[in-house]
């Protein structure tokens, strides 16, 4: 059974955990298909690496979520997706070692409800602007709107101390974390990486790729000289009409991961 004490600083990165509910009806073949998918386009476009997961909400239990074993992305298959509560609690892990950062996507599947997929990654060009102060990810090309006027930082210190790995290793960090969704879609992680919410597996997927874009050409522009950043209003309209064509890069992304791993 896992634990949420906050003192706790001491633990493996993969842990095994006892079933401790009963699973519910089985997800859509679909929805696993679409979710293992999405951990090899994640891999393929650059986001994850052996390290970084994305999860989805249960089609008939908004209260669960699934999520792969410990495990690559990259190797990620349908026989390797566990269900969780939203206390991040395994369902059917059947003594499978499970993610210690589960509780990244519990608590903000908790806080919010209109959530349906969160990725979490360490993508290389977003922990630069983690790190430095009084710089922000922000929206500097119009495939990116969602990002907007400023990613938040998540500071792990304010929850944890100074002695944390940085880890989301229990609920009252998670919670911490999820707290800074308000009003947000991507939340940056200091020293660590960044976390992206969407309605879909496929937005969802759409938006870690693209904010890793963003991050890759603001760091290039800011070299240049001072940049031009999307307005409020432009980024609103960028959400509201170009995020409706997430099926395009999907469609493209979903044909190459195919072929590669054919």
């Amino acid at each position: 059974m896992c634990t949420s004490g906050q003192g706790n600083h001491s633990h493996p990165i993969a842990v095994d955990l006892a079933d401790t509910a009963e699973p519910s009806a089985a997800p859509s073949r679909e929805l696993i298909e679409e979710l293992v998918a999405a951990n090899h386009i994640l891999f393929d476009q650059g986001v994850v690496d052996a390290f970084g997961h994305i999860s989805v909400r249960h089609e008939t239990r908004p209260d669960r979520f699934l999520l792969a074993r410990n495990m690559a992305p990259s190797r990620v298959a349908a026989e390797d997706i566990v269900e969780f509560t939203l206390e991040g609690e395994a369902v059917n892990a059947g003594g499978r070692k499970v993610y210690l950062e589960r509780f990244i996507h519990a608590e903000i599947f908790r806080k919010r409800p209109d959530v349906m997929a969160v990725v979490h990654s360490h993508s290389h060009s977003i922990v630069p602007l983690s790190i430095v102060k009084g710089m922000k990810l922000r929206a500097v090309f119009h495939m990116a709107g969602f990002v907007g006027q400023g990613a938040p930082v998540f500071e792990i210190r304010e929850a944890g101390g100074d002695a944390t790995d940085l880890l989301i290793s229990n609920n009252h960090l998670g919670r911490a974390l999820a707290e800074h969704f308000d009003g947000h879609d991507i939340v940056l992680m200091r020293g660590h990486g960044s976390t992206v919410v969407g309605a879909s597996i496929k937005q969802a997927v759409y938006r870690a790729v693209y904010a890793e874009l963003n991050a890759r050409y603001q760091l290039q522009a800011m070299q240049l000289g001072e940049v031009t950043y999307l307005t409020e209003g432009e980024s609103r309209a960028c959400v509201a009409h170009i995020e409706a064509q997430v099926q395009r890069p999907w469609d493209m992304w979903l044909e190459q991961a195919r072929a590669r791993r054919a």
